[in-house]
């Protein structure tokens, strides 16, 4: 279960970080977030951390850190669905991803 968790985890996140650098789409939801200048660096972080839990396969404390940093970007991720009020259902993918990460990183590889 949890080999799965961190390979949906990590999948998703080299997707997302890559269409931060590559997608239109998302350079308009980065607009409507209004953190339009921090696109490219949101994008770096997702998919280096994408890469860091496929590392934690074979060196944990790798794949912990970057469940870690993960759960604090979904963290801020809910906090700006919030502030520039989402509905729930627009913020029910960063609980989402809150969430697993932050097993992730307590519960450990």
């Amino acid at each position: 279960m949890k080999t799965a968790l961190i390979l949906f985890s990590a999948f998703s996140f080299l997707g997302y970080g890559s269409a931060c650098f590559f997608s239109s789409r998302m350079k308009q939801e980065f607009l409507r977030y209004r953190l339009a200048s921090q696109r490219i660096g949101v994008g770096a972080l997702q998919w280096f951390a994408g890469v860091g839990l496929l590392a934690g396969m074979s060196q944990p404390w790798i794949g912990q850190a970057a469940a870690g940093g993960l759960a604090l970007v979904m963290l801020v991720a809910v906090i700006v669905r919030i502030h520039i009020k989402d509905t729930m259902l627009q913020t029910i993918p960063a609980l989402f991803y809150l969430a697993i990460n932050t097993y992730l990183c307590l519960a450990g590889f």
